[in-house]
């Protein structure tokens, strides 16, 4: 008997999903059903299925609101999608996700349901909320964030980690003496990637960052060591394309590209479904991560699968995936100069930097399979599984 499976997490989801994001689920649910509980990609609740069942909370406008709805409602739709669809399985996206999952259970377990609680870590999630933007009474904030992460890791059945570093924060929280945090990538739809990289015959000379716009991402470090080798290259520009997660920051970024006077050769571009990103991305020199604080950077193994050298931040999961001199270059957080100094090395040295994005390119594909994360996920299931079953200690 394969038990049915909940997913419970943060990200935003509409109808029908984005290429990636279908290929995903029908990997995943060609084994067992699965559920999803997430937010909506506008402020209204939303119930379809597409593989999976998506039962999407609507996307309040602040994070406050968005996890009361999921740590209420969210979790009283697992205890429903348990009772009434089977669902015994939950995983949850982070810690604070976990809170929703564990509250589940608590309940479930009050009437006698046993269910199995898998949490995982995707980045920092001590830190990372007061890396993307300021937020009043932090220190109350912080407390309040550890209390809700401690309770949910302590009644985890077993742990996932994306990297080594993700890893390691969740055994400093919890330890791992009976061996439950195991290890595997997030998804990353990579033959799309290596199969677009076949027709693109030339560069365009654009430097290219995606993701999206928090201080976080570290783009104002990325346009101040753009303002350094502009006057050096005035055939160069650079493309940001992402969403303006935080307006503020996103706006201030703007006003620091007029002040140099880079307005005609800077260009903010709205988040994009896949197939069109993936042509800025196999049409760029070089694509920049310069994180402060990084899971693992999956738009990194992307472009690398597009043939691009690339240039990150030593930061998180990112040294796992980028090898310094090799297939891109690392720089410590926050050094502008270096970033400034490898941007001018690559843009004048376009061989060596087309050898470089070659061996990127072998790297990715060695690196993730879509076949090798659904086999790590279904080990995880029968683990879980077990537990269900009592067959683990």
């Amino acid at each position: 008997m394969n038990y049915k499976v909940c997913f419970i997490g943060g990200t935003r989801y509409s109808w029908p999903l984005n290429h990636t994001q279908e290929k995903k689920f029908r990997e995943l649910s060609a084994a067992r059903e699965l559920f999803v509980i997430a937010f909506s990609s506008n402020h209204f609740p939303r119930s379809f299925k597409q593989y999976a069942h998506f039962y999407l909370l609507p996307n309040l406008p602040t994070a406050v609101l968005r996890y009361g709805l999921m740590f209420t409602i969210g979790s009283l739709l697992a205890v429903w999608l348990c009772l009434a669809r089977g669902a015994r399985i939950f995983v949850a996206q982070s810690p604070y996700e976990g809170f929703a999952g564990a509250l589940a259970k608590a309940l479930l377990r009050a009437i006698g349901k046993k269910t199995v609680l898998i949490v995982e870590n995707h980045g920092d999630f001590e830190e990372a909320l007061f890396l993307q933007r300021r937020v009043p009474l932090s220190w109350l904030y912080r407390s309040l964030m550890h209390r809700i992460a401690r309770w949910s890791l302590k009644r985890a059945d077993l742990l996932r980690a994306i990297s080594s570093t993700t890893r390691q924060q969740l055994e400093r929280w919890v330890g791992d003496k009976r061996g439950r945090v195991v290890q595997f990538p997030t998804y990353t739809d990579i033959e799309k990637f290596l199969e677009a990289s076949k027709g693109i015959k030339e560069n365009k000379i654009y430097i290219l960052y995606v993701g999206v716009l928090t201080p976080l991402k570290g783009i104002h470090l990325l346009i101040r060591a753009f303002v350094q080798i502009a006057s050096k290259l005035p055939d160069v520009s650079l493309k940001i394309i992402g969403r303006a997660e935080n307006p503020a920051y996103a706006k201030a970024l703007r006003e620091l590209v007029a002040q140099n006077g880079l307005v005609e050769r800077v260009s903010f571009l709205e988040e994009m479904p896949q197939e069109e990103l993936v042509r800025h991305m196999c049409s760029c020199c070089v694509l920049v991560l310069p994180s402060v604080s990084e899971g693992l950077g999956r738009v990194l193994i992307e472009a690398m699968a597009c043939g691009k050298p690339v240039i990150a931040s030593r930061v998180g999961g990112i040294p796992e995936v980028v090898q310094d001199g090799v297939t891109g270059f690392l720089i410590t957080p926050g050094d502008v100069n270096t970033l400034a100094e490898k941007l001018l090395w690559l843009l004048t040295h376009p061989r060596e930097a087309r050898v470089m994005g070659e061996r990127g390119r072998e790297f990715a594909k060695n690196f993730f399979s879509t076949q090798e994360y659904i086999r790590r996920y279904e080990e995880l299931f029968t683990k879980a599984e077990q537990l269900l079953k009592g067959e683990a200690q």
